[in-house]
């Protein structure tokens, strides 16, 4: 379940990282996952405030919004609008190399980088613990669990990272499921359940339309008769 769950973090961050120098690209793929690590460790640790977060704080029009709910919102809102900007860029950039005053641009735009990534981690390991904690009552065990999934993410992120940048159309579809996501965490935020079946299917279908797209396109073109 921690691996499933970190799926949307390891494509998150590979695309973050997508456009920092090459150099750079593998080093905070690998702090941002360890940054979501011990993220998801000290939020465990942390559990009966994690629990106090459920606590209404104010309410807005009928609605009672709790922290948890505050940090849903937020999360799902940026993830939204980081997701729907890439889009924008991918769609409508120019499609020129990069010079090297925007690589060394974007090269001292790594602690903001960093700086995303862990936002959006508070998120997606609010997510993780409190399904971790739903499931065992031993915290070595959870602990174990998230290890033994970082551990699978820091060995699948590079191939994962540099298989979406190579598709153009699958890193689309992958932006579009974190904009699901987003509005996922929205309505959860909102007390609007959302079963995560329902997101998971969509994904999976979408990925098998998009490798039967990716089949169909390698096979050479045969002229009309």
């Amino acid at each position: 379940m921690e691996i499933v769950l970190g799926i949307d973090n390891v494509i998150f961050i590979a695309i973050l990282v997508a456009p920092m120098p090459d150099h750079q690209r593998e080093r905070l793929r690998r702090i941002g996952l360890m940054l979501a690590l011990a993220m998801r460790i000290g939020l465990l640790m942390a559990i009966e405030w994690i629990m106090s977060l459920t606590e209404p704080v104010f309410t807005i029009a009928g609605n009672e919004l709790s922290g948890r709910d505050l940090i849903l919102l937020a999360g799902g809102a940026f993830l939204i609008a980081k997701s729907t900007h890439e889009i924008h860029n991918k769609i409508e950039g120019d499609g020129l190399p990069a010079d090297p005053a925007m690589a060394a641009k974007a090269a001292k735009n790594a602690a903001a980088v960093l700086a995303q990534i862990m936002m959006v981690d508070v998120v997606f390991s609010l997510d993780s613990v409190i399904t971790a904690v739903g499931m065992a009552d031993q915290i070595w065990v959870m602990v174990v669990a998230m290890i033994v999934s970082t551990i699978v993410m820091l060995i699948s992120a590079k191939p994962i990272g540099d298989f979406v940048e190579k598709h153009p159309t699958l890193k689309i579809l992958a932006l579009s499921f974190l904009i699901l996501i987003g509005v996922m965490l929205v309505a959860e935020g909102l007390g609007q359940h959302v079963s995560k079946g329902y997101i998971y299917f969509a994904m999976a279908f979408s990925l098998v339309v998009e490798a039967i797209n990716m089949r169909v396109r390698k096979r050479p073109h045969q002229p009309a008769a």
